[in-house]
């Protein structure tokens, strides 16, 4: 349950904030899971456009968004944050309520950081999780003739994101549609399900684009994938906002920052496989292949080379 986890977090959380480092007690037959993560003004955030709290939740839930694709438990988290004068006092106290709200929804427990002055917001994240030892899911295990599953929908979070940068995000009518880019849903559950019943060959999180992870994934295999145009679950885009150049399987195959979960089965398993996990919708897109490249297949059965245009912070 939600308070006993709470509990043994911080009983396990020996030495916290006020000393020189965080001491933390091992636990036998665990493995730690630590990832590390930037969120910084101009690159992933607008500070006159989202909100402070956003801000906080987001770079919080997306740092631990790595642990769910491993299908470890978060435990705790180091936040090291820069920002200007300005940002102090009530742009703070939003962002730490943020994130505040994102380490309760996930039992995560700040064990310490730093916070120093610059001109730009800077916030540098490391989450530890735990996971029983030899158990972690990786992007290195899938195999030719497996199956591959998206979780949830994607594309949300740049519909999202462009409704930002259109200024289309005052109008009332599409508010809604901001809540995926703004609070993303981390699949820790769908995680620590997979990796507790063996059923995934290889995982990753879709943080960039599920065109640019896939390659990744496939590029850390060895293997090569095919996948069905007309099963890739594209967000639903409203036809005004179609009439307007809002493309759902472009936002769905390229767009970044979905945090859903992207893993590859084998077909021994797939009857494991439910069509919905806790309410989340579990769809298989296509399978892996022996030949080391990633193909996009029509309706027609003809395929086409899908190349990684997702987010890369160096393309030019």
């Amino acid at each position: 349950s939600r308070p006993r986890r709470t509990a043994l977090s911080s009983s396990r959380l020996r030495l916290g904030i006020g000393d020189d480092a965080a001491l933390i007690s091992p636990v036998r037959g665990l493995d730690f899971v630590v990832t590390c993560d930037a969120f910084l003004e101009n690159i992933h955030f607008l500070p006159d456009v989202h909100s402070p709290d956003s801000v906080g939740y987001k770079s919080l839930a997306r740092a631990t968004s790595d642990i769910a694709a491993m299908g470890a438990i978060p435990r705790f988290f180091l936040l090291t944050l820069a920002l200007p004068a300005r940002r102090t006092g009530q742009w703070l106290d939003g962002f730490l309520a943020g994130m505040s709200r994102a380490a309760r929804e996930y039992h995560l427990l700040l064990a310490g950081g730093d916070t120093s002055c610059q001109p730009a917001v800077a916030i540098s994240i490391t989450v530890i999780g735990e996971i029983a030892r030899g158990a972690a899911l990786a992007r290195s295990g899938a195999r030719p003739g497996d199956l591959i599953y998206a979780s949830g929908t994607l594309g949300a979070d740049q519909l999202g994101l462009q409704l930002l940068r259109r200024g289309l995000h005052r109008r009332k009518r599409w508010k809604p549609l901001l809540h995926p880019h703004c609070y993303p849903a981390i699949r820790i559950a769908l995680g620590r399900f997979l990796a507790v019943r063996h059923l995934a060959s290889a995982t990753i999180d879709l943080s960039d684009g599920l065109s640019t992870d896939l390659a990744r994934l496939c590029a850390s295999s060895r293997v090569g994938a095919r996948l069905s145009l007309d099963r890739i679950p594209a967000v639903a885009v409203p036809p005004h906002l179609r009439a307007r150049g809002f493309d759902p399987l472009a936002f769905a195959l390229h767009g970044g920052d979905d945090y859903e979960l992207l893993f590859t089965v084998p077909r021994r398993n797939a009857k494991k496989i439910p069509a919905r996990y806790l309410g989340v919708r579990l769809t298989p897109i296509g399978e892996i292949t022996r030949e080391r490249k990633v193909c996009l297949v029509g309706k027609d059965g003809r395929a086409v080379p899908l190349h990684p245009l997702g987010w890369d912070h160096f393309r030019v």
